[in-house]
């Protein structure tokens, strides 16, 4: 089969696409002829990383393919497996490492999927796991609710599109953090207001949220503890080295206030939720750009710009 997968050192080491072998699958696993996946800022901050750093280790018998987000259809199953059949249309990301999604084949553990909620393409539904599942268990940190105050910092990327469309629909009033250029797009999702975060320094605000959810890591409780009422509290998807250390010092900082992050959880029950507010029409998938699998290194480059609204498709099949 043919794959995505780097064999030399480095953050820039190219993806290359080569042959693999197709993935042996466990008795509670899924082989899923993968038609869809997606690239996360995961992928290059942390298994490009990865990957790359095989080789000065000696470990290159077999390609390490990159990937977590798939969207694809069943083509074999363990034996321990009841909840599929083969020829079902499913979506998910396994966090054995990775789902190893950018290939034509991927092993998946079968509490890692769902049924793809019927109103979706397979790139549209690609697009979802890891954001909407990161979106959604955030929000659950936070114990947002019907009228809970939110702000969201980042709210026009991956996770942030997400987790305004899901507040919205748990009857949140939702405030945005993004540049003016997709204002309308955060309104359009369900922001009442929205704040450029080029002309404005929300750190200096003094404000009475009940959560903010920062999606980009770059904030934190220190930062934004004028945001918060006296016990709000502060989640952030914690995306980096100095993200988790500033959250370690703010816990010992901050009594009441509370500093969370959200680290993301494969499981069926949440990608069943998430199908729901598909379905019913309360939550969408934003696009920012497709590529095929063999222009993978732009999907990447795409990525690292920082520059992205909404998520970055690559094409399997």
């Amino acid at each position: 089969m043919k794959a995505a997968s780097t064999n030399q050192f480095g953050l820039n080491a190219p993806i290359t696409l080569t042959e693999a072998k197709k993935p042996d699958i466990g008795s509670k696993d899924l082989l899923v002829e993968v038609y869809a996946s997606s690239v996360n800022p995961k992928d290059w901050k942390l298994n490009q990383r990865f990957s790359s750093l095989i080789p000065t280790l000696g470990f290159m018998d077999k390609p390490i393919v990159i990937g977590d987000d798939l969207a694809g259809i069943v083509v074999a199953k363990g034996a321990e497996v009841k909840a599929f059949q083969l020829g079902d249309d499913v979506y998910g990301m396994d966090m054995r490492l990775r789902t190893a999604a950018c290939a034509e084949f991927a092993r998946i553990d079968s509490g890692c999927v769902a049924r793809k909620p019927e109103n979706l393409s397979f790139e549209e539904a690609a697009a979802c796991p890891l954001v909407g599942l990161t979106a959604l268990q955030g929000l659950r940190l936070g114990k947002v609710g019907k009228d809970s105050k939110l702000m969201i910092i980042g709210a026009s990327g991956g996770v942030g599109t997400f987790a305004v469309q899901l507040a919205k629909a748990m009857g949140a009033r939702v405030t945005g953090v993004c540049s003016a250029k997709n204002e309308a797009l955060v309104r359009e999702l369900g922001a009442e207001h929205v704040i450029d975060y080029r002309k404005v320094d929300i750190t200096r605000l003094k404000e009475d949220f009940d959560v903010v959810f920062d999606v980009t890591s770059y904030q934190s409780l220190a930062s934004c503890t004028k945001l918060l009422k006296p016990t709000g509290i502060f989640i952030s998807t914690g995306g980096n080295a100095s993200a988790i250390i500033t959250s370690i010092r703010d816990r010992l900082l901050y009594k009441k206030q509370q500093y969370r992050n959200v680290w993301v959880k494969p499981n069926k029950p949440d990608l069943e939720r998430l199908g729901k507010y598909i379905e019913q029409g309360l939550l969408k998938p934003v696009i920012d750009s497709r590529f095929s699998l063999k222009d993978i290194n732009k999907a990447y480059l795409r990525s690292k710009s920082g520059h992205c609204v909404g998520k970055i498709i690559v094409q399997v099949k």
